[in-house]
């Protein structure tokens, strides 16, 4: 991979600064990114999507630019309470006790969800997927540094967070760029707060109460380890104290990545990240997204066509398509009007795309084709803006149409480019897929698939019952299920 990066140069924005910084990594050549995952209790949603793909393409882009990147996304699967502060019941938890099943049983749905899902829209896996419950001890261990440095204090086998002392030598609330002293005007004062020194102190390890099902051993007490810590223990486990790039969505800002911040500076004595980036909100017809109001759409029901907000189905590409025409830090209204106009454009590209391999070159050039690939690679540079990315794409699907009419000429090499980079930026970036390809590919499946039907039909015939349940199980092992009927034997993906 050429090292692209040497001659680009990237601005974020950094929620921190609240403002566009050029990028410099800590180690040339090298990217550390953390991103908050998601608290697997229920279906993933569609804001919690937009999210993953803000971040499944910067990771895309810096990857194609010739960064190593480690991206660690983590899986929730303990300790995140239902009004996200620190009381309440943890959601995995309730959803267990109300199904009458073990909570790893939620866990494992929900995770085989969400991974679902996230194929559907090509996103490409992180480089680590670690989670909360395969992190206790070193949460542990975090807990016990951050009482020994005087920043955590024990009550009755729970351990909170000590935002007053911390705040007398740090900035807790620089990256929401809110107040300590506002905050305890702000704050509710709940059951079971008595315990704290103070209402703005957050928990590091809650004792469990009885009928709390998930429970570890520490040096406080059976319990949990609060929320927050996760990410802290394991951000610095694998990508070490100090790295590049934290993300999540906006409104993980606060409380949850400020606490972050507060218990890394608390253990470290140094800031842990340099660039936070934040992803805007999802709403849907103009109004916030809620199950309560039935403003809500599940991503599959896009794929199916199968809710009242919708006229139609639509592919997980045009879907992609649509959320990668708004900036991540914008908000973004998902709307059916939104979904066609979508569409119409994706096939626009895709149709211009396919064309390409039928143009002719030219002996000369009347376009110059670097200075469009650059402005290409200036979109993403400036804080990855994938719509001013789609704009310029655009721009070659109209040199491509200009081509096909002779009103256009390019030379061989210059027509090499421009194919080069219409793939490039649209499925290595973006991560669209093209329609007609899945269809293809399907084809090419399904026809396989039956060459393997007729021959298992055959050694069944044969009495080669070996042969023929050594068919079925190797095609059940990658995911083909074998459907045996009256009128023949079909099959399912799964």
């Amino acid at each position: 991979m050429p090292q692209l990066y040497k001659q680009q140069n990237i601005k974020v924005y950094n929620t921190l600064s609240g403002q566009k910084e050029v990028f410099t990594p800590i180690n040339d050549g090298y990217v550390g990114m953390y991103v908050c995952g998601p608290t697997v209790y229920s279906n993933v949603h569609l804001g919690n999507v937009r999210t993953f793909m803000s971040f499944d393409t910067i990771f895309r882009y810096l990857k194609h630019l010739g960064f190593k990147v480690r991206y660690v996304r983590n899986i929730t699967d303990a300790g995140h309470l239902e009004n996200d502060a620190d009381e309440g019941e943890d959601r995995i938890a309730k959803k267990a006790r109300l199904e009458q099943i073990e909570p790893m049983e939620v866990v494992q749905r929900y995770t085989v969800d969400f991974h679902n899902i996230l194929n559907k829209f090509n996103f490409l896996p992180p480089s680590i997927e670690p989670t909360a419950t395969g992190h206790i001890i070193e949460q542990i261990e975090l807990i016990k540094t951050i009482i020994d440095n005087g920043f955590g204090y024990e009550i009755n086998g729970s351990v909170y967070f000590d935002v007053l002392k911390y705040n007398e030598t740090n900035d807790y609330g620089k990256l929401s760029k809110r107040k300590v002293e506002d905050l305890i005007h702000n704050t509710r004062e709940l059951d079971g707060q008595s315990d704290k020194k103070n209402p703005q102190d957050f928990a590091l390890w809650k004792k469990a109460e009885p009928q709390h099902i998930m429970r570890w051993p520490s040096p406080w007490s059976d319990g949990f380890p609060g929320w927050h810590l996760e990410c802290t223990a394991m951000s610095t486990k694998y990508l070490g104290e100090h790295f590049d790039i934290h993300g999540g969505g906006m409104d993980l800002k606060f409380p949850h990545h400020e606490c972050e911040i507060a218990q890394a500076e608390a253990c470290n004595h140094q800031s842990p990240v340099n660039y936070w980036m934040h992803a805007n909100m999802l709403i849907m017809n103009g109004k916030k997204m809620a199950k309560s109001t039935g403003n809500f759409i599940l991503p599959e029901e896009i794929f199916t066509g199968d809710n009242e907000h919708i006229t139609q189905a639509y592919s997980a590409s045009v879907a992609r398509f649509f959320m990668l025409q708004a900036h991540y830090r914008s908000i973004l209204d998902f709307t059916n009007n939104g979904l066609l106009a979508s569409e119409k454009g994706f096939n626009r590209l895709m149709d211009a795309i396919s064309e390409l391999d039928t143009l002719k070159s030219g002996a000369t050039s009347s376009i110059n084709i670097s200075e469009w690939k650059q402005k290409c690679y200036d979109a993403m540079n400036d804080d990855f803006n994938t719509p001013i990315l789609i704009a310029n794409l655009f721009e070659g699907v109209k040199i491509i149409n200009q081509i096909k009419e002779g009103k256009t000429t390019l030379s061989e090499t210059d027509l090499q480019e421009l194919k080069d980079t219409m793939h490039t930026f649209t499925f290595d970036v973006l991560g669209l897929v093209n329609g007609s390809d899945i269809e293809a590919g399907e084809d090419k499946l399904s026809g396989a698939v039956d060459l393997l039907i007729k021959l298992r039909q055959e050694a069944r015939a044969n009495k080669d019952f070996a042969l023929s349940d050594k068919i079925r199980d190797e095609l059940a092992a990658v995911g083909i299920q074998l459907n045996d009927g009256k009128e023949g034997t079909t099959f399912s993906t799964n």
